[in-house]
């Protein structure tokens, strides 16, 4: 009976031990005995803390992640804020605002919804093509020089008749001109035909890869912020184009001439002034070679 006392203890005992350990176990990864937990109802996002101008590069300071509700994540939020950080916001963000891809510009849509227009400023529409317009890449938040092009239609050359007051035209002159006019547009929104994606397939995997960039007729509308005296210039070279992309181009320039990319601050950029090229100008100052006039002398006739 003493034997088969002391087994029942040490069986006790032992039960008792794998018992505490069970315990143990549980209290440190309380989780594992948690059956009951439900699915994830937030999400981390990324918000800004502070309000970030059209134009200026995202600033590590100016962001951070908050948790929020899954209902309540917009569409396109990131979720880490290196994903944002010195990217240019092709949008004004308010304070406490999520950061979407639509305010780095990671997407162009095919309408546009809404135009701030700076104050005392005017919005105007330019209309461009691939070649006219820089591929037709130009962005909510891009800074632009308009160049206008005129042909020598434009300013024709005419004599008169001394005798009669006739008036001719000089033809077989090259009177074109072409000049930056307004350098330092800010684009305040674009607007590009929505293109259907349309998945190729892969050379030798059979996946399929994502078209980048064709050569096409594309065009895109430039929402331009200017002043009153600028929209007069930009509608004149609008109605005077021999064609209707032919008479206004814009050249990209850098964010960074115009906001300080340390302060986000608006600097005032370098003025540069330009000759303007006309056929003479490309002859006199780039040493384009005029052609020859030959002369043939002919054999007088018997």
């Amino acid at each position: 009976m003493k034997r088969s006392n002391r087994l029942i203890m040490l069986v006790g005992v032992f039960l008792a031990i794998i018992a505490f350990v069970g315990i143990l176990l549980l209290t440190q990864n309380p989780s594992r005995g948690d059956t009951t937990a439900g699915p994830k109802t937030t999400g981390t996002v990324v918000v800004a803390t502070t309000d970030i101008p059209l134009s200026t590069r995202i600033k590590a300071d100016q962001v951070t992640t908050k948790e929020v509700d899954l209902a309540a994540i917009s569409v396109g939020a990131f979720r880490d804020p290196s994903q944002v950080i010195g990217q240019i916001a092709r949008e004004t963000v308010g304070s406490g605002a999520q950061i979407t891809s639509a305010t780095v510009g990671a997407s162009q849509g095919g309408q546009i919804t809404n135009i701030q227009c700076p104050a005392n400023q005017r919005c105007i529409a330019v209309q461009v093509d691939q070649l006219t317009g820089v591929g037709t890449v130009i962005k909510t938040g891009d800074y632009v020089d308009m160049i206008i092009g005129l042909a020598g239609d434009q300013f024709p050359v005419i004599t008169t008749n001394p005798t009669d007051s006739a008036v001719t035209v000089v033809t077989g002159l090259n009177g074109t001109s072409v000049k930056v006019v307004l350098p330092g547009l800010q684009v305040m929104g674009t607007l590009l035909p929505p293109v259907a994606a349309t998945p190729q397939a892969s050379p030798g995997t059979g996946g399929t890869t994502t078209p980048g960039t064709a050569l096409s007729d594309t065009q895109e509308i430039v929402v331009l912020s200017v002043t009153a005296q600028q929209a007069e210039v930009i509608r004149f070279a609008q109605i005077s184009g021999t064609k209707p992309l032919g008479a206004v181009s814009l050249v990209l320039r850098s964010t960074d001439d115009f906001i300080d990319p340390k302060t986000n601050l608006p600097l005032v950029p370098a003025v540069v002034k330009t000759t303007g090229i006309t056929l003479k100008t490309l002859v006199d100052s780039y040493g384009v070679l005029p052609p020859e006039v030959i002369q043939a002398v002919l054999p007088k006739k018997p």
